[in-house]
């Protein structure tokens, strides 16, 4: 594995520095190839580090931020006021070529809209998509776009296609990904007309492996690798299974507690239990890319703990490690009905 250095903004998310730096920490001490670049306040991130250990490590540097973009900022707010935010500098790092990809737990739609403005979109892409695997019986899927996009033509599914298929090749190392339109149904009747269109544009394309329309409950089978929706169905689908995730961990813990025989075959049944809880934890599947992008930009969970930040930084480091917008660039190079659709407009 090549050198990689990752642009952490170290003040997003709901903790802050007491996760994101732990987080380098254990990341540092995992991988010898990675470099860091912390930015943030300067008295909180310099005290951090010297906390972790880290304010002499020799694969770690710190910017000092002026400014934070807060989780109620509004996205116009973040993008024009804050140009000096830990956001806005870490993004910087990877536009100047200083760091491969950019790490935060920040504000959703300002790191979205920042990162645009600052890397600019690849050539072919018009809107930049949220992507993140998805657990399935038989390992995961990604799922795009999950929020960036509320409304989307025909064309932009099929380049949220194109990205989410380079993106599988390049971090799962999948040859030729099983592509699925999110849909009401599995038949060719079933579905709006954008759906449609998009359908026929997808099975068109000559690098793409489409295998048809796929269902809510059929993205856990592990029967596809690419899951393409727009952001507000994606986004609603995303909410929807972390909601019904933390009502089967509520309900286990409920049923445990009832009485005494609960308690003792919940203790019978740890293992069992320890496992479905790592096989479902969402912090094991944290780390959201921002795909389209002429950069690497990962956005973390704002509530994820030391171990879910590691996780996005992890696939920060496996995206760098690929190259995954230049995979990305290409097959969009391929793309004729994608340059076609340029053209067009």
């Amino acid at each position: 594995m090549s050198q990689v250095t990752l642009a952490v903004d170290g003040m997003g998310g709901d903790a802050g520095l007491s996760v994101t730096v732990p987080a380098i920490a254990k990341l540092l001490a995992a991988n010898q190839s990675v470099h860091i670049i912390l930015v943030a306040l300067d008295e909180p991130g310099r005290q951090a580090l010297a906390a972790a250990g880290l304010a002499a490590h020799p694969r770690v540097e710190f910017i000092a931020a002026a400014e934070v973009v807060t989780m109620d900022d509004p996205v116009a707010v973040a993008l024009r006021n804050k140009k000096q935010s830990s956001m806005r500098l870490a993004i910087n790092q990877v536009r100047d070529g200083r760091a491969q990809a950019a790490v935060s737990a920040g504000n959703t739609g300002a790191l979205m809209a920042i990162s645009r403005f600052v890397l600019k979109t690849l050539p072919g892409i018009e809107r930049p998509a949220i992507c993140a695997p998805i657990p399935t019986r038989k390992g995961q899927c990604h799922m795009l776009d999950l929020g960036a996009n509320v409304d989307s033509e025909p064309q932009h599914l099929l380049q949220f296609a194109i990205m989410g298929s380079a993106l599988v090749r390049a971090v799962d190392r999948i040859e030729n990904p099983r592509v699925a339109l999110l849909n009401i149904g599995e038949e060719d009747i079933k579905g709006n007309e954008q759906i449609k269109d998009a359908a026929r544009l997808l099975e068109a394309h000559p690098q793409l492996n489409y295998v048809g329309f796929v269902e809510g409950n059929g993205i856990f089978q592990g029967d596809v690798d690419v899951v393409v929706s727009d952001g507000f169905v994606g986004n609603v689908a995303l909410k929807t299974m972390e909601g019904v995730a933390s009502m089967i961990s509520h309900m286990i813990r409920e049923e445990i507690s009832q009485s005494w025989l609960n308690k003792f075959s919940g203790l019978m049944a740890l293992p069992v239990l320890r496992g479905l809880k790592q096989r479902l934890d969402p912090q094991r599947y944290n780390g959201a890319s921002l795909v389209g992008l002429n950069g690497i930009v990962v956005k973390s969970h704002g509530g994820a703990d030391i171990n879910g930040f590691l996780s996005a930084l992890q696939v920060a480091v496996h995206e760098a490690d690929r190259n995954v917008p230049a995979l990305i660039g290409a097959g969009l190079a391929q793309s004729p009905l994608v340059n076609a659709g340029e053209s067009d407009e």
